[in-house]
């Protein structure tokens, strides 16, 4: 078993105490009133570059916050479609670490601009509000809190949301994924079985299973219910290739449809146009593939 604790920011699971980590779903007064999204970057993004940070405007787009009705609470997310037509093929959009801040917003419009109804839902309300902390070690024991089964359970939600909203055709059903967001694009993948498509960028693998992450893709590869694009960095400190091949080994292994591109010499997170990992070519490259993928199986 590779350590990776120290290389990758994104994987909140890989802490020294993890053990003192279990689920909770009783939230302090804090948590309880955190009902709306970051504005702007996560703090612990800062500096953001303003070289390269793309920003998508919402001309010709209804876009902003929503909430979604769960099993126990209203989440909020971030919604952006084309302003006239419909209904769209809908794309769930999952975060990184640092939540549903300006970046996943922006690639919510970036997808609405394409023809899409996309969807990202705050995965982390009930644990607490991880924009507000600067570090990645403040961040780590709340994000390690966050257990796969709710986050299925609230993508599952999120479907429903925009199924009832009119302007969403959730037969055409699809999902991305950061980082983080990465490795719940597998998990979701093998858990919907209406989902038609799935994007996982530079997601987690392979790990020790937990109370709060009792499986990883390598684990449920033969029971994925959509072909799979995933895109990774040759260069990534954080996810060995070793386990990228395992996970293509564990995908052929099973009869799946899945497609695993590998950017030489790409660091971890080299979509994120806003951080110093950010690689314009890969992630140039890569949205393509994400867009050539959704109209290959149906999403477009």
């Amino acid at each position: 078993m590779t350590d990776r604790t120290s290389h990758d920011p994104d994987d909140a699971n890989l802490t020294a105490d993890r053990r003192s980590l279990v689920p909770s779903f009783e939230m302090s007064r804090r948590q309880a009133v955190l009902t709306t999204l970051a504005t702007g970057f996560a703090l612990a993004t800062q500096p953001v570059s303003a070289e390269t940070t793309i920003t998508t405007d919402t001309s010709g787009l209804v876009a902003g916050e929503v909430q979604i009705p769960a099993s126990d609470r209203e989440i909020p997310a971030y919604r952006a479609m084309p302003a006239t037509g419909g209904p769209f093929p809908v794309v769930l959009v999952v975060q990184e670490i640092f939540g549903v801040h300006e970046h996943i917003k922006d690639v919510c419009r970036r997808l609405a601009k394409e023809g899409y109804f996309a969807l990202a839902p705050e995965m982390f309300v009930r644990q607490g509000d991880v924009s507000q902390l600067k570090t990645i070690d403040e961040i780590r024991p709340i994000v390690a809190k966050v257990p796969d089964a709710q986050v299925m359970s609230d993508l599952d939600a999120a479907v429903t949301f925009a199924a009832a909203s009119g302007k969403a055709n959730a037969d055409k059903l699809a999902i991305t994924g950061f980082c983080w967001g990465g490795r719940i694009t597998w998990l979701y993948a093998a858990h919907n079985p209406k989902l038609k498509a799935g994007i996982a960028w530079y997601g987690r693998l392979a790990g020790e299973p937990s109370q709060t992450t009792p499986k990883h893709p390598v684990d449920v590869a033969a029971d994925l219910k959509a072909p799979v694009l995933g895109l990774y960095g040759g260069a990534d400190q954080g996810i060995p290739l070793d386990t990228v091949e395992a996970m293509r080994a564990a995908c052929a292994k099973a009869g799946k449809t899945c497609e695993i591109v590998v950017f030489e010499g790409a660091p971890h997170a080299f979509h994120a146009d806003y951080r110093p990992s950010y690689r314009a070519e890969p992630a140039k490259q890569g949205w393509a593939r994400l867009l050539a993928w959704l109209k290959q199986h149906g999403v477009s």
